[in-house]
């Protein structure tokens, strides 16, 4: 599985963690708020019964919902006359909230209609937990009657404390889901590293592929005895063997920048680059492969001296892979190489006259270890990595690579790159 198509099913896994935790955070929303309604009940239920206990009202009473307010969350407020015990109410008042579990302390305020402020003012403590009595002034509801107000100060705290079984499976689901996060992000993470280890074998064996190559040929002309007798041509190949042993040296350094960085984009260094000198140096590191091959090749480049800022070593590493292509995918090599600038591009075109490419195999040419499987391409040595490691180099650029090839006459690479 490839570190890209992981990557969405992480994110597809992130998303669904999201989701359940959203989820999960909704419905204890709606259990806190059902809670808080649960406990309004039982307090009106207790207030109910109260009534029952007690004689409160010095006439009968047909709709008890009319003598009970809820004016405040914390507060409730019943109606009553003025001809009943104090302290026998408080003890219905605990007895009936223990009864409908209402398991928290309390508050009452008397309050005296003719002196319009409260009496006096009674605590009952919680029967389940221990509380700190917290001393607040009551608000004063101004009514025509005398009232009863009981105040619950730690109102929140026991509803709460009545959600710890949704408050505990709520906090190991979210620690699962961490758990789980982290691991997909960290086999993800895993993934990269090694395909990014991958990546630079890869590239490390195609960079070096081709020079070697040139390296092999130029010692086999130099043990020939007759090279001797030859040393224009003696000093030429001595010269190959050194631009090539130069050139590894620097890829080598290259190579060592991309192993030491975990970004999956080549760390490329755009300077202002000479179109013309930059394609013949690249054809020149490839002419001893030319030359065993007997190819022609054949240069049109710009009169006039065409600048282009880019990452030289690269761009060049790229023309030297479609010309290798060139040279191997074609049994008399003719290779045309052009250069210039064509509306807001500069342009670097191969074009051979290969075996050709059927127009169905283009869109996967540049994956990575693709090869066509037509034709009498699997007697040419290779991995599928050229035009891969092409494309990358040309994406770092911003720039495109276009294919144009007809099968059994040939086929054109044009590398465009934007010219500002």
């Amino acid at each position: 599985m490839r570190s890209k198509t992981l990557k969405w099913l992480v994110l597809t896994a992130t998303l669904l963690i999201i989701v359940i935790v959203g989820v999960q955070l909704f419905w204890l929303n709606k259990i806190y708020s059902l809670e808080q309604k649960t406990f309004n009940i039982n307090v009106v239920k207790s207030i109910r019964g109260l009534y029952e206990d007690v004689n409160l009202i010095d006439s009968q009473v047909n709709h008890l919902q009319d003598f009970i307010e809820h004016p405040s969350p914390d507060y409730f407020l019943f109606r009553t006359g003025s001809s009943y015990e104090k302290d026998s109410l408080i003890w219905y008042l605990k007895d009936e909230l223990n009864d409908f579990d209402v398991l928290t302390d309390a508050h009452v305020g008397f309050y005296n209609a003719g002196t319009k402020s409260f009496s006096s003012r009674e605590y009952i403590p919680a029967p389940a937990a221990r509380y700190d009595p917290v001393i607040n002034p009551f608000p004063q509801y101004e009514r025509p009657h005398n009232y009863v107000l009981i105040y619950f100060p730690h109102r929140n705290r026991y509803v709460l404390s009545q959600m710890n079984f949704w408050f505990i499976s709520s906090a190991i689901l979210f620690i699962v889901l961490i758990g789980l996060a982290v691991s997909l992000f960290y086999f993800y993470r895993q993934k990269f590293l090694a395909e990014i280890q991958k990546d630079f074998v890869n590239n490390f064996t195609h960079e070096f592929k081709t020079p070697l190559a040139v390296m092999k040929i130029s010692s086999d002309v130099l043990l020939q005895e007759k090279i001797l007798q030859q040393p224009e041509r003696l000093h030429q190949y001595a010269m190959i063997i050194q631009n090539q042993t130069m050139h590894l040296q620097k890829q080598v350094e290259r190579l060592l920048q991309v192993a030491t960085t975990e970004r999956r984009e080549l760390p490329i260094q755009k300077r202002t680059v000479e179109l013309n000198e930059m394609v013949q140096e690249a054809i020149a590191k490839i002419q001893p492969l030319a030359q065993e091959k007997k190819a022609v090749l054949e240069l049109e480049l710009p009169e006039q001296e065409t600048e282009v800022q880019a990452d030289r070593a690269h761009l060049e590493l790229a023309v030297v892979n479609l010309l290798e292509n060139a040279l191997k995918y074609a049994p008399d090599p003719r290779i045309i190489v052009s250069a210039g600038k064509e509306n807001d591009h500069i342009f670097i075109s191969v074009k051979d006259n290969g075996i050709g490419i059927d127009k169905k195999y283009h869109k996967r040419l540049f994956e990575k270890f693709y090869r066509v499987p037509t034709g009498d391409v699997h007697n040419v040595k290779g991995f599928g990595l050229g035009l891969s490691f092409v494309k990358r180099i040309i994406d770092a650029h911003h720039g495109e690579i276009t294919i144009n090839s007809i099968p059994g006459i040939g086929t054109e690479f044009k590398l465009l790159l934007p010219a500002h």
